[in-house]
């Protein structure tokens, strides 16, 4: 049987034993008690409670928007619904940059008041000094480097990131002191498969990639993405395992219908 298999409770340690055997880490995002359900159960390992959020459950253009108290709600949601998955919990903008005490006090408020287990930030040697800090009170870390969502204004393009040298290089060099300075794992966001595949094999932690190729130690994408909820974003990364989209508006086109035409209820779904 799989590492992934035998373990009754993803941890950390479990991922670093997958990696060391090859094993490949899934992760998925979620925002409430009924889809993280849904997700541990079908035995995903790691579930993101992610700053995605603010675009798929509030409608926003950015995850910029999106607050610490509402990440905390969503993460509490998610907990609720897990019993073996390890859950991470995006820490947002504005929370952990430039000041690794206000760093420390967010990670410390997503764990006591979400009960998520780990918490993701975004970047590389510029908040290094705000993961070790929050290292020090035991709150494990993953970092996130490549197209980082955050920056979205200060890039202005959500295209690929690294295909240059220089670019490359440094997001080598941030990797390894991601991996330096304690992170358990990192994700890496569109870039490409070549250099995911040389930042894999420079650290000894799993780097889970979305838009990264497949010479990584795992993957991940926005559950709403994977099933087909939404239906305008479409890159190239993305596989839909599902088109609910079109299958929930043609199944509320028929309640409508039905409950117009007075089909609904009919006499076996009222009460006497």
């Amino acid at each position: 049987m799989s590492i992934a298999g035998k373990a009754m409770k993803i941890t950390t340690k479990t991922l670093q034993e997958m990696k060391q055997a090859g094993e490949k880490i899934t992760m998925l995002t979620a925002y409430d008690f009924s889809m993280a359900r849904i997700l541990d159960g079908a035995g995903i390992d790691v579930i993101l409670v992610g700053d995605s959020a603010s675009n798929v459950m509030a409608g926003n253009d950015t995850t910029v928007p999106i607050t610490l108290d509402q990440m905390i709600y969503h993460a509490q949601c998610v907990v609720n619904g897990v019993n073996r998955a390890l859950i991470v919990c995006d820490m947002p903008f504005g929370s952990y940059q430039g000041d690794s005490r206000q760093a420390l006090n967010s990670a410390i408020r997503i764990m006591k008041e979400s009960g998520s287990h780990a918490v993701k930030l975004e970047g590389g040697a510029e908040v290094v000094e705000s993961i070790e800090r929050i290292l020090t009170a035991g709150i494990p870390v993953m970092g996130h480097l490549g197209l980082t969502p955050q920056s979205i204004y200060k890039f202005g393009t959500y295209s690929v990131r690294a295909r240059e040298e220089e670019e490359a290089a440094k997001l080598i060099e941030d990797a390894k002191l991601l991996e330096a300075a304690g992170c358990f794992a990192i994700v890496l966001e569109k870039i490409p498969a070549d250099l995911a595949a040389k930042v894999t094999a420079a650290v000894n932690i799993p780097t889970i990639g979305i838009g990264a190729g497949s010479e990584v130690d795992g993957q991940v994408l926005v559950i709403h993405d994977l099933i087909g909820l939404t239906h305008e974003f479409n890159p190239r990364f993305l596989r839909r395992y599902l088109n609910l989209y079109d299958e929930m508006t043609k199944a509320v086109g028929e309640y409508i219908n039905d409950v117009r035409s007075q089909d609904f209820p009919n006499d076996e779904e009222r009460y006497s």
